[in-house]
């Protein structure tokens, strides 16, 4: 839109410049005097200037555009590799959006997304879903690079050591600086008062949420993050269980480990609600005071078969 509404007024502009074109021979229209001549001279000066000023604004403002519609969709490259990998799959009796890490580590196009991270510049958002859905794909995507980097291995747990997690380990430079996984969760999302966050962040995991088939855009934010809560609550496997039988509700462990982020939401119980599937509300109502956590699969969230 950016290069049209420019391309627009160059081509006026050039339409401008030739009609003083048209100004050029008065020194032969009107005289042959040395001050006609003088004028046409100057004309024609004054319309090389101008061209040169424009095509030079042109440009630039070209290139800006392109800045504008990186900024817009610049998981352009993310998006197409999601639509292209990720598939469903059951791993431990658990139904989940899995990655071929395989495939992906062979693919030119995820180190090409891994590059472009390196130079993305985070002065340049400036609005609430702008930083969230930026920092959602670079979590997703740094999350999947340290398995690619590392790959063979049967849980992203196995990069890290009793020393230091994987979570602290150097995951991808952001930016222009190194990042780590723990960082961009810790000191930048999980800042930003959004417990939607936790469901939208994927641990390379079987019991992580699942990974999205589309990269997360600043205009389409809060209907991705609110679609990804509920799909999470409706497996059973890992998101949310009702036990008629023991009067129980069985929640993913992640709603234990971050509980503090949800007191903004009025709980976790009160968040859960909200989103819950109809057929169980009713459950929750009845058996919300007993909570108990499901185990935490920490194996590869991985897409063995194509």
């Amino acid at each position: 839109m950016v290069r049209l509404i420019v391309s627009y007024h160059y081509i006026n502009i050039l339409m401008i410049l030739n009609g003083l074109s048209s100004l050029a021979p008065l020194g032969g229209t009107f005289g042959r005097g040395p001050e006609f001549r003088m004028l046409g001279s100057k004309v024609m000066s004054l319309k090389n200037k101008i061209r040169l000023w424009v095509q030079g604004a042109f440009f630039s403002f070209c290139l800006f555009g392109q800045v504008l519609m990186a900024g817009a969709s610049g998981f352009s490259d993310w998006d197409v590799l999601l639509k292209k990998y990720v598939g469903t799959t059951t791993v431990h009796g658990v139904t989940l959006n899995a990655f071929p890490y395989k495939d992906l580590k062979g693919d030119p196009g995820f180190q090409k997304v891994v590059d472009q991270l390196k130079s993305a510049s985070v002065q340049d958002l400036t609005t609430r879903e702008q930083k969230l859905s930026f920092w959602i794909n670079v979590y997703n995507i740094l999350a999947a690079k340290v398995v690619v980097d590392n790959y063979p291995v049967e849980s992203i747990n196995d990069v890290g050591s009793i020393f230091k997690r994987v979570w602290k380990r150097p995951a991808g430079v952001v930016d222009g600086k190194m990042r780590t996984l723990d960082e961009v969760e810790h000191e930048i999302l999980r800042k930003m008062g959004d417990p939607r966050i936790h469901v939208a962040i994927v641990c390379a995991s079987v019991s992580c949420p699942d990974i999205r088939k589309e990269a997360y855009t600043a205009e389409r934010l809060d209907e991705q993050l609110d679609d990804q809560v509920r799909k999470f609550l409706e497996n059973v496997e890992k998101g949310m269980k009702i036990d008629e039988k023991r009067k129980r509700v069985y929640l993913s462990s992640i709603f234990k480990w971050f509980e503090e982020d949800f007191e903004s939401q009025g709980g976790v119980i009160s968040f859960v609600s909200r989103y819950a599937p109809p057929s169980k509300k009713e459950g929750l109502q009845k058996f919300g005071k007993n909570v108990k956590y499901l185990d935490y699969d920490w194996d590869l969230n991985e897409l063995t078969a194509r």
